[in-house]
């Protein structure tokens, strides 16, 4: 049987560019949406109400997004092993970062999921607002990154972070930064692992915004190993990066002969 070919011809290129402006579109208007109430709710709130209401704001709104993708964008999302971590208690969550939709398809499964997210997201006029309302974590410094973390671990939190520290660059994955360890160690939490899987690098690092996806785009997480709390975080900190390579590396296909 052959296989099968994916689409292609020039209404199928007019239909991706379509799908760019829906998936952009709706997500900058799902925000926007959001904005005030976030703005106007984080003063007047108390913290622990602000940030329940936060993270399941952008839970509902993530999820309601990826099914928007799956209706009209020609997307395909393979997430349900990331809902065995709902009622698991607090975790470091580590996963890699190929592409800027990360963060989209764990918190769209989990509610009570806080991310380390760069400074300048936490301070973007559409993100920052219910960022900082959900109480996300600002990554602008590994001291403040370690205090907060452990501090949102200890409410029975999850923490999201990608070790790589940015989008990956040089695939399958670039060196991993110590804060992770120095979180798991100071905390005492487990770290599960989670791996996402994407059909074609769609925005990836060198994906500019606005280049029309290839479609259909397939996205899978798949959990991995779930590591004890360290006692030296440098030595895990290799172990984990070994760990990660061993699995997003492809197996090397073994010659046949006739």
């Amino acid at each position: 049987m052959s296989e099968r070919r994916p689409p292609n011809g020039p209404l199928w290129t007019l239909y991706e560019h379509v799908a760019m402006v829906i998936g952009l579109g709706s997500l900058a208007a799902l925000c926007l949406a959001w904005l005030p109430f976030a703005m106007l709710l984080h003063p007047l709130l108390p913290r622990t109400v602000g940030q329940r209401l936060g993270r399941r704001v952008i839970k509902g709104g993530f999820h309601f997004y990826l099914r928007l993708l799956s209706g009209l964008c020609s997307c395909r999302f393979d997430l349900s092993e990331l809902d065995t971590l709902r009622d698991q208690g607090p975790l470091i969550i580590a996963a890699n970062h190929p592409s800027l939709l990360d963060a989209v398809l764990i918190v769209s499964r989990l509610p009570n999921v806080v991310c380390v997210m760069k400074a300048a997201l936490m301070l973007h006029p559409l993100f920052g607002s219910a960022a900082r309302l959900a109480r996300y974590i600002r990554n602008d410094g590994m001291l403040q990154i370690v205090q907060q973390s452990r501090e949102t671990l200890q409410t029975g939190a999850q923490v999201l972070i990608f070790p790589e520290g940015t989008r990956t660059k040089a695939f399958p994955l670039d060196p991993l930064t110590p804060t992770l360890g120095l979180i798991a160690r100071r905390s005492g939490a487990p770290v599960q692992t989670v791996f996402l899987e994407f059909s074609t690098p769609y925005l990836g690092k060198a994906w500019p915004l606005f280049r029309k996806p290839t479609l259909p785009l397939h996205c899978r997480a798949r959990l991995g190993r779930r590591f004890d709390a360290p006692t030296d975080h440098s030595a895990f900190t290799q172990t984990l990066e070994a760990y990660f390579r061993q699995e997003l590396t492809p197996p090397v296909p073994t010659a046949t002969h006739a």
